[in-house]
């Protein structure tokens, strides 16, 4: 039998009444959403009872805070899956419930909001002191801030990680100082600051006050002292006043919607401290806030106001004549209320609360700390989750439209990512970063080193795109070398310029014999992977304004210059023209001629292939060896297909051109063409059960469009040979295809077929 608090319903026995406590909660109508909780209690109550572990700070009731938690979010009106999935999610947490488990006995949702909970809380490995030493404490509560709602894709997994700190500073009543005040500093640094971006206010002023009192044991207490009455005598106060404030409203038949608050401890002494005043000079200890439908209204209130109560002229501002710089607008006064207390009541319309809460010169957002194009994506979701929040408040029941949200979150662009040290620190990375880049991002020396990564505890690919929440540890060589690969964009290694910087400097600063070795080799590598062997390059390093081919080369391995610079330039490059050669039709003899001013064009429009010398040509592509965009190409005039475009290497081609020379044509790509063109590919790889499906999906994601494919197996050495056939625009796009796919699991080798 687990032992609940006196609070909840319970039978003879003191156990929960789970029937009596389920109705008690919002939105349990469906049967089955009844028995699913039914369920989730009946796991929660029986992983407490076999726990026999107990830590220092005593046993861990999981079914208990369950219950807590879900008692929390159902004052915020959430659906009923989050509420199982708050009541289940400390035994998973505690790792007495599998997530298995959960999602076959509670269903694909609850599971899916326990397991976005359970990424978040990575945050449990940060330490507020230990950042102190580095003097970045504030940057990093921000970034952990920032990666929590970057996780967030569900509204109710952000609330269900307040409720779990809610229920945990909460309970740490009786617990050692050093354990309260560690939990303190997270829920102060981290999620006080999120339920106050999220306009939660209940949760926000009971996370802060509960903070400042372990944090602040005697500025708590003398706070407290001077207020000389409980807050719940503060709040019976405040009611007292909307009630006559409403009264008086309808008597002058302005509808209005009047809401107040007491401001709590932690509030009362920040604002003693930043203003250097005493506790009887703050005017807003207690508030109203009224809303009208229009902009007179908002006058009529306030002389409502001042004639029902002495005003303090001091402590009035109109910010609806004169709106505040972030375009605020709103009436600010002070009165002295009922019982000789000072009250401050602020009055604005509906709209300029939408602006207020929801825009620009929202609260949350012209208090916040954020500043520039980083903190844009953070403070759009911020926005939605509140917009979500404000609906959900509004109607009082939760929100089960998912199609709403998912519109919202199309909107949301997310341009940051937050990763985890194995110490627990945030790192702020551009979104699409690798643990290549995160290397550099913590030091020079890391990246240089790098060797490996792991992802949550994982070895991963050094080009894996990281996500949010993730953590990250670099595996480091004793050699400082970092790997040339790592500057060809196709493969993906790289994404800050920053980090690219850093990998370009340390191979300027190596031996140019070692540079020039480097860079032939990584040419000929490239080249290689595309076919492209006739090459000359003299004219390639010509084109780059090198004197000599080992310049070229000694550069190239410096990293001053890249391989995808050369791809993206190859028609210039490569088809080594004078632009000053005189028209062809002159070089062309007899019958050959009659041949090629048949084929000439009138027609209108771009054309893929320009003919040196000839202006527009009707031309086709060869079937023997597809030449795309940026392959070195001739032409050859044939009596049936105009001008034929091979590659310059295509054996075919070479036959025709020593049997007839003078049908050969210097031809050039055209540069404005956006067309389609086929390409082949050859993949070999270790044989593994899902590679097909992982190299289609690969180029599927691509959009790439794939109109041939063949596969075989070889039982012996267990390999697999994959033909492909696939439309590309031009090489550049070819060479990221490739890089991409040879980075894929077991992936011997990826060529251009010849």
């Amino acid at each position: 039998m687990v032992q609940v608090r006196k609070s909840y319903p319970t039978h003879d026995d003191g156990s929960l009444d789970v029937d009596a406590w389920i109705s008690r909660l919002t939105g349990f109508h469906d049967d089955q959403e009844w028995e699913l909780m039914r369920t989730a209690c009946s796991l929660a109550a029986e992983a407490e009872r076999n726990d026999t572990h107990v830590s220092r700070y005593g046993k861990i009731k999981c079914f208990s805070a369950g219950l807590e938690m879900a008692t929390i979010l159902s004052e915020l009106h959430l659906d009923e899956p989050a509420l199982i999935a708050a009541v289940i999610y400390r035994a998973v947490r505690e790792q007495h419930i599998q997530l298995s488990v959960v999602k076959k006995k509670l269903g694909t949702e609850v599971a899916s909001i326990v397991e976005g909970v359970l990424r978040m809380a990575a945050i449990s490995a940060y330490r507020g002191d230990s950042v102190k030493v580095f003097g970045q404490h504030q940057e990093q509560a921000e970034n952990i801030r920032k990666m929590l709602v970057a996780m967030v894709d569900d509204v109710r997994v952000g609330l269900l990680k307040l409720a779990e700190r809610t229920q945990a500073i909460r309970s740490i009543k009786n617990h050692p100082e050093e354990r309260q005040r560690r939990v303190a500093q997270e829920v102060f640094d981290i999620y006080a600051p999120l339920a106050h971006r999220l306009g939660i206010g209940q949760i926000k002023w009971e996370l802060e006050d509960l903070s400042f009192r372990y944090l602040h044991p005697a500025d708590y207490k003398f706070i407290a002292d001077l207020l000389q009455e409980k807050r719940l005598d503060r709040d019976a106060y405040i009611e007292q006043v909307t009630e006559q404030v409403e009264q008086n409203l309808q008597r002058e038949g302005i509808e209005a919607s009047v809401n107040g608050r007491a401001k709590h401890i932690y509030s009362i002494w920040r604002k003693m401290r930043r203003k250097g005043v005493g506790f009887d000079q703050l005017y807003d200890l207690r508030a109203i806030r009224i809303l009208v439908p229009n902009l007179v209204d908002c006058y009529t209130c306030l002389g409502l106001i001042h004639t029902t109560w002495r005003n303090i002229p001091a402590e009035f501002d109109d910010y609806i004549a004169s709106p505040k710089e972030n375009g605020y607008r709103s009436l600010h006064t002070a009165v002295v209320g009922p019982e000789q207390k000072v009250l401050e009541v602020q009055i604005r319309t509906h709209g300029m609360h939408e602006e207020a809460e929801l825009g620009v010169c929202a609260h949350w957002l012209y208090k916040g700390t954020d500043t520039g194009s980083r903190a844009e994506s953070y403070e759009k979701k911020i926005g939605w989750l509140r917009e979500v929040l404000a609906v959900q408040d509004e109607t009082g029941e939760a929100i089960l439209d998912t199609d709403f949200q998912n519109v919202i979150a199309r909107n949301v662009e997310n341009d940051r990512v937050y990763v985890l040290t194995p110490q627990g620190h945030v790192v702020d990375l551009q979104l699409g970063s690798t643990p290549v880049d995160f290397a550099y991002h913590v030091h020079t020396e890391v990246g240089h080193k790098c060797r490996g990564a792991r992802v949550n505890g994982r070895i991963a690919p050094l080009n894996t795109v990281l996500q949010n929440g993730q953590q990250v540890e670099v595996i480091t060589g004793k050699e400082i070398r970092p790997n040339r690969d790592w500057l060809r964009p196709s493969l993906g290694f790289l994404h800050s310029a920053s980090a690219r910087a850093k990998v370009r400097a340390f191979f300027r600063h190596q031996e140019r014999d070692e540079r020039v070795s480097s860079g032939r080799q990584l040419l000929d590598k490239e080249l290689k992977r595309l076919s492209l062997t006739s090459v000359d390059y003299k004219l390639l390093a010509k084109e780059f304004g090198y004197d000599t081919v080992d310049d070229f080369y000694a550069n190239l391995g410096a990293g001053d210059i890249g391989v995808g610079q050369i791809v993206r330039k190859a028609e210039k490059l490569f088809e080594g023209l004078d632009e000053n050669q005189p028209s062809l039709f002159a070089d062309v003899s007899g019958a050959n001629k009659s041949v090629l001013e048949q084929v000439v064009s009138r027609a209108d429009g771009e054309t893929k292939v320009s003919v040196s010398g000839v202006g527009n040509l009707l031309t086709t592509q060869a079937g023997c060896c597809h030449p795309v965009p940026g392959d070195p190409v001739v032409g050859y005039v044939s009596t049936q297909r105009g001008i034929t475009v091979h590659r310059q290497d295509c054996q075919e081609f070479l036959q025709m051109e020593r049997a007839q020379p003078d049908r050969v044509l210097p031809v050039s790509w055209d540069e404005k063409d956006r067309s389609y063109y086929t390409v082949e590919l050859h993949i070999e790889a270790y044989d593994r059960t899902g590679l097909l499906s992982d190299v289609t999906g690969l180029l599927s994601l691509m959009k790439v469009n794939v109109t041939g494919l063949n596969t075989q197996s070889n039982q012996q050495n267990q390999t697999a040979t994959m033909k492909l056939t696939i439309e590309i625009t031009n090489l550049d796009q070819l060479g990221r295809i490739i890089g991409r796919l040879q980075a894929l699991a077991n992936v011997i080798a990826v060529e251009r077929s010849r």
